[in-house]
């Protein structure tokens, strides 16, 4: 299951599509990606990729709902998330939550490759699982690179599982099951620092070449954190002299 988008000044190219990976392309004052590239989730053995390029464009994208792991006896679903950016693109990605059933297994991987003059917004957000689970599946392994200019700016690579964290919040005595991982590239990236801080999100810093923003916001509530997200995006666009954006979700 995969997709590959190209958008060329603006204009989009479809190369390459795998059933059952759909998407909705929406130009409502700028490109607009719906992913459904998962249909009803991810289960043990699937392979799903997502490929978008920009060359001087700009493209917000979006899942249309969480995306939900299944249980698995041995096999991990993988996803992979390659990004090229060049010639001044934007890119701005606004994941809904995942969602990690009992038992379930996922490897995720993340390469974002940028040129100094383009911009993103990248975004990823865990659940504690289905409502009546709690941290109950077995294993998340998640490798991110950012590349900038051909130089590695930023790479992670962990792993962990659900008992892991249960012992964590109940160390911590917190309440704040669900969190969000926030990934940003601007033009001044110290500029928006400071104005985040100002608005309360204390949690951002620079990377070591200064060249990214990574910031981490929980909650015990979904509303609320996407609520946190969205003032945070918005103060991106706002410096990159955008309008707030709507997605068209609740």
């Amino acid at each position: 299951m995969s997709i590959h988008l190209e958008f060329i000044n603006n204009q989009p190219s479809l190369k390459r599509l795998k059933l059952p990976t759909r998407y909705y392309h929406f130009n409502e004052g700028g490109n607009y990606i719906k992913l459904l590239s998962i249909g009803e989730g991810i289960f043990p053995k699937d392979r799903i990729q997502t490929s978008i390029s920009l060359k001087n464009s700009d493209c917000v994208l979006t899942t249309e709902s969480a995306t939900k792991v299944y249980p698995s006896q041995k096999e991990y679903g993988i996803s992979r998330f390659d990004f090229k950016l060049e010639n001044n693109s934007n890119l701005e990605y606004i994941n809904d939550e995942l969602i990690l059933f009992k038992k379930s297994k996922l490897i995720q991987l993340l390469t974002l490759n940028a040129d100094n003059e383009s911009t993103f917004f990248y975004v990823d957000i865990m659940s504690r699982g289905r409502s009546y689970e709690y941290f109950d599946f077995d294993s998340l392994v998640v490798r991110n690179r950012f590349i900038i200019d051909g130089e590695l700016e930023y790479f992670e690579n962990f792993s962990f599982d659900g008992e892991t964290l249960k012992s964590y919040f109940k160390r911590h005595h917190s309440d704040e099951h669900l969190y969000s991982k926030i990934y940003i590239k601007n033009p001044d990236n110290e500029a928006l620092k400071t104005d985040l801080r100002d608005i309360g999100f204390e949690s951002f810093s620079t990377t070591r070449r200064k060249k990214m923003l990574i910031g981490v916001l929980t909650g015990s509530n979904i509303g609320i954190l996407k609520k946190s997200i969205s003032q945070v995006w918005k103060t991106y666009r706002m410096h990159l002299n955008k309008s707030s954006f709507d997605l068209g979700k609740q």
